[in-house]
């Protein structure tokens, strides 16, 4: 499998320097040929001769979901290791990256259904589905931030720790209390979780009746954030 890694992926990063450039095939000659290094440096460190186990299904969680976490680790910061026809996919059309994966995979798993049979080609199938959802829920899950509005009777302290302690900015504007028929401050930023946590302490311990809305969010772009 080494062996044939180390060709397939000479291959692909042939065909990623033609369709997305050398500019942005870095990371990518990086990690594919690191993938066919460490596959290769396992064959001869622990030969397996057998499956782990008799179980084909636990076998195959485990092959799809570890791989398919990595894989969206890569993806991440724009580099791709044996996908990297998912990634041509990916930069001319529409498709997320794991729809492109789907895509991709699609000709391999008609393919492994002819050679070995119904029930490994359904198997095929069913890991394919489950990668493309792993690598979409991993890659989300990386780049969650937290979107927070924030109503607070301190909204100078609560400012002076955005920029100070957190080191990050914030949008205000003002805003009028149906209720209490006073004019007050609005505030929205965005941050990661362990700074939402943060703001969340600090805000109990000043202004313990203070109003916060947290909303997810995975596509944040701007100035240290993603670029555009």
């Amino acid at each position: 499998v080494g062996a044939f890694m180390w060709i397939v992926n000479a291959a692909l990063v042939v065909l990623g320097f033609f369709f997305l450039g050398i500019r942005s095939m870095g990371w990518t000659v990086y990690s594919s040929f690191a993938l066919s290094f460490y596959v290769s440096a396992c064959e001869a460190i622990y030969p397996l001769s057998s499956p782990l186990t008799h179980d084909v299904f636990l076998e195959l969680c485990f092959a799809v979901i570890l791989p398919a976490v990595g894989a969206a680790m890569v993806f991440n910061v724009g580099a791709s290791t044996t996908d990297i026809v998912a990634m041509i996919l990916h930069k001319y059309t529409s498709l997320e990256i794991g729809r492109a994966l789907l895509v991709s995979d699609l000709g391999i798993v008609l393919i492994a259904a002819y050679l070995y049979g119904a029930q490994t080609g359904l198997y095929c199938i069913l890991g394919m589905i489950l990668k493309c959802t792993v690598v979409d829920s991993a890659i989300e899950s990386l780049n969650l931030r937290k979107v927070c509005t924030i109503i607070s009777k301190y909204p100078e302290q609560v400012e002076e720790f955005i920029i100070n302690d957190l080191h990050r900015s914030a949008t205000e504007q003002k805003a009028f209390g149906i209720y209490t028929k006073k004019e007050q401050k609005v505030m929205m930023t965005v941050l990661t979780r362990s700074e939402t946590n943060r703001l969340r302490i600090h805000l109990r311990q000043i202004d313990p009746h203070a109003f916060i809305t947290i909303v997810n969010s995975s596509e944040i772009i701007g100035k240290g954030f993603r670029s555009i």
